[in-house]
């Protein structure tokens, strides 16, 4: 694969775990999982099989740590601001924020997600989903907080919401690309904004602004 040599010499001074994980998110993200071969990922990544195999039992163990370590993240980061100061509504939308700036950041990881995660073995899917149900449980507390302190509508099902925001999270890697119209902060803006109005007691603020014509 031409872009192998390239990518190794792009990654020279990353721990060897690191940098096939960068490789191997980059290639599934290309090329889809089912189309990366282990071969593909240690010649770009600069290594040998066995290099790969002394920290990854497997390609699958790759998939898992991808979305694993990405979620980790997002779910440190969101107990920190759901814990944080402020009314629910303003530690909502920071977290709400949040997740597209680290879905943004993380593109790649994001798009082997939506497109791969089915294919991992059963035992690491019930993984994931654990792992993603507690994180989506936390977002859900806030939405239930701020219900409770009469900031959002209670007829609004918190699970609902949450679900309903995730979804269009999830699609981010389907349409958007950082080269387009709007960059990170205009999702998140835009997202932040269906998302709480949604939720409000008293209804929606009005947009300022348009949509830009392409993305």
């Amino acid at each position: 694969m031409s872009a192998g040599p390239a990518m190794a010499e792009q990654l020279p001074e990353r721990p060897l775990p690191e940098r096939l994980l960068a490789t191997a998110t980059h290639l599934f993200a290309e090329n889809g999982y089912e189309h990366t071969s282990v071969q593909e990922i240690v010649t770009a990544a600069g290594v040998t099989k066995g290099a790969m195999y002394h920290y990854f039992a497997a390609k699958d163990d790759l998939l898992y740590e991808i979305y694993h370590r990405l979620l980790a993240l997002q779910t440190e980061r969101l107990e920190r601001l759901a814990g944080g100061a402020g009314t629910p509504e303003e530690r909502l939308h920071a977290a709400v924020i949040d997740v597209i700036d680290t879905s943004c950041a993380h593109l790649d990881g994001l798009t082997v997600f939506f497109r791969s995660m089915h294919l991992l073995p059963e035992e690491k899917r019930r993984a994931v989903r654990a792992e993603r149900r507690r994180y989506h449980e936390r977002f859900r507390s806030l939405v239930e907080e701020g219900q409770r302190e009469g900031t959002f509508h209670p007829d609004v099902p918190a699970d609902l919401a949450v679900n309903f925001l995730f979804g269009a999270v999830h699609q981010i890697s389907t349409w958007w690309h950082p080269d387009g119209a709007l960059d990170a902060r205009d999702i998140g803006a835009y997202y932040v904004g269906l998302f709480l109005d949604g939720l409000r007691r008293t209804g929606g603020r009005a947009f300022t602004g348009g949509m830009p014509e392409r993305c």
